[in-house]
């Protein structure tokens, strides 16, 4: 069987490929635009496309059984077209509700006519990271919404999900919701941080300009909608841990703890 995964140079989809080789997954496709960035382990069949270049793709569904879909919404419905036609069979996507930004891929895979598991992640704690230049230079968070909740989940359990989900049965036509095991406040997420790299860090609330004064140097344009829906919606947010990463891989979910140990340097000068 041979397993494709798009979006193989990805923040998530270098992951899946690493999981699936773990795995023991037989044959593995790795599309990407660029081999030579990815880096990609010996045994890895490098299949060279884009999903935004429909024409770049149908050599890349050629004796694929199965794949790991990236969210492009723009082109998703094509890309499911021509994965159909050449023989694909399941498709595991990262997507979420409906409603959402992500709504488009997931209708488009229900409407596809193949088989499909939507993986619907939460926060993900790399999105932490836009702290750091903050961090670093003050030992200061600055937000308006310290009682902001989420459940963050590191991208590495995203990866393990869909690597487990790819290469066992059961898990078709559902939807997998994905949390990290925890409630978080983000004065919580600060102090975790701080911990991690030994030095504390403050958590001050500001306004909502100044808050995209701060993330602008890093976001640009995106800081302002960052701010007023992802960090205002948390406030209200009902969080509640899943259990879905433990349940699908049978090992518990990443603490932002554990996930803030390991990236610590990345949060110091």
């Amino acid at each position: 069987m041979t397993i494709l995964v798009t979006g193989a140079t990805g923040n998530i989809g270098r992951k899946v490929v690493d999981h699936l080789l773990a795995r023991g997954a037989g044959a593995v496709r790795a599309l990407t635009a660029n081999p030579a960035k990815a880096a990609l382990p010996d045994g890895v069949e490098v299949a060279v496309g884009y999903l935004r270049k429909i024409e770049t793709l149908p050599a890349a569904f050629d004796g694929v059984e199965a794949m790991y879909l990236a969210p492009t919404p723009d082109t998703v419905e094509d890309v499911l077209r021509l994965a159909r036609d050449a023989g694909v069979a399941r498709v595991v996507d990262l997507s979420g509700e409906h409603e959402s930004w992500w709504g488009g891929v997931a209708k488009a895979v229900e409407a596809s006519g193949l088989a499909w598991t939507h993986l619907s992640p939460g926060d993900f704690m790399e999105n932490s990271l836009s702290w750091a230049s903050q961090i670093i230079a003050t030992d200061t968070v600055r937000e308006p919404y310290p009682h902001g909740r989420s459940t963050p989940i590191a991208m590495d359990d995203i990866a393990r999900v869909a690597a487990t989900v790819l290469t066992t049965v059961g898990h078709e036509d559902r939807s997998l919701p994905l949390t990290g095991p925890e409630v978080l406040t983000r004065v919580d997420l600060a102090d975790r941080i701080g911990a991690a790299r030994g030095r504390p860090v403050r958590f001050e609330t500001v306004s909502r300009d100044e808050a995209v004064a701060v993330l602008e140097p890093d976001m640009g344009d995106t800081a302002a909608w960052y701010v007023d829906t992802v960090l205002k919606g948390a406030v209200d947010w009902p969080a509640q841990v899943q259990p879905t990463v433990e349940r699908i891989t049978g090992a518990p979910a990443t603490t932002f703890a554990q996930w803030a140990q390991v990236n610590a340097a990345q949060f110091l000068p």
